[in-house]
């Protein structure tokens, strides 16, 4: 189908517009642009730099996507942002292209939620099926994992890594790195629990919800260092994918370290 610009748009000579993409009044699309089929901007968006936008996305009014990053290092390389499909981008929203200290790529996945006034700076990973709720910011390098979902006015420190299927409770402070399938809140963000209904929703076992919380216990149990917590979760549950998640996840080396509980666990 023949795609539906607004005459008061502009498309820089350049561009890739896909089929049946439509493009409201006064959007302005960079020449490095490509707009995957079926996309909308709805109006007043502004699409810059070497930017992908998957298949079946739309961004709503004002938001500024692939602009130059917030970034003082930032010489005008030749760096990107890559959108995926499927995904819903609100008004207000900013997210910029990467940076080559970064890896050169601002990634988001597909299927993802990005509310009003999100902003998603150079070099972060956002995967599948996140949900980012209004006036979350990301520094750069932040890493959220698929089914992640951050809840309104919260802070995110450049380089932390928000695991799967967490929550991230509104107006956190987010210092540290959030662990897959835990629950935190607060400033500086603590973890209460494990994200017991986001589980359930998505179709978890009852058996496998309890073993992703003993695990985590074990995790965080007094007189443990992370070390012989992992080790002893790789002997208990070893035939847990989630306690296997939370294993990789704490075994990687960060350079943010962990958000923990207010208290630790005492030893059974």
């Amino acid at each position: 189908m023949t795609s539906l610009i607004h005459s008061t748009a502009i498309i820089q000579d350049g561009a890739t517009v896909g089929a049946n993409v439509h493009i409201g009044p006064y959007c302005i699309v960079g020449p490095k642009v490509i707009l995957g089929d079926n996309a909308v901007l709805k109006s007043h968006v502004v699409i810059d730099g070497r930017t992908t936008v998957g298949s079946n996305t739309t961004i709503h009014s004002f938001a500024s996507i692939g602009n130059v990053p917030q970034d003082l290092k930032y010489n005008n390389e030749d760096t990107e942002l890559i959108i995926g499909k499927n995904n819903v981008i609100r008004e207000y929203a900013n997210i910029n292209i990467g940076t080559v200290g970064g890896g050169g790529k601002t990634i988001v996945g597909d299927n993802c939620l990005i509310m009003v006034g999100v902003h998603i700076a150079h070099d972060c990973i956002v995967g599948n099926n996140v949900i980012l709720a209004n006036h979350v910011t990301f520094g750069g390098h932040v890493i959220a994992q698929d089914y992640a979902v951050v809840g309104g006015l919260t802070a995110v420190h450049q380089f932390v890594r928000i695991g799967m299927h967490s929550m991230v409770g509104g107006a956190s402070g987010v210092r540290q790195d959030v662990l897959p399938y835990s629950t935190v809140v607060g400033n500086p963000a603590k973890i209460e629990g494990i994200n017991i209904l986001g589980l359930r929703r998505r179709g978890f076992s009852k058996e496998e919800i309890a073993n992703i919380s003993s695990a985590m216990q074990v995790l965080f149990m007094q007189n443990h260092n992370i070390d012989a917590a992992i080790e002893e979760i790789k002997n208990t549950y070893n035939a847990s994918q989630g306690a296997q998640k939370i294993i990789e996840f704490a075994s990687f080396k960060s350079s943010r370290g962990l958000c923990r509980p207010e208290k630790l666990y005492e030893q059974n």
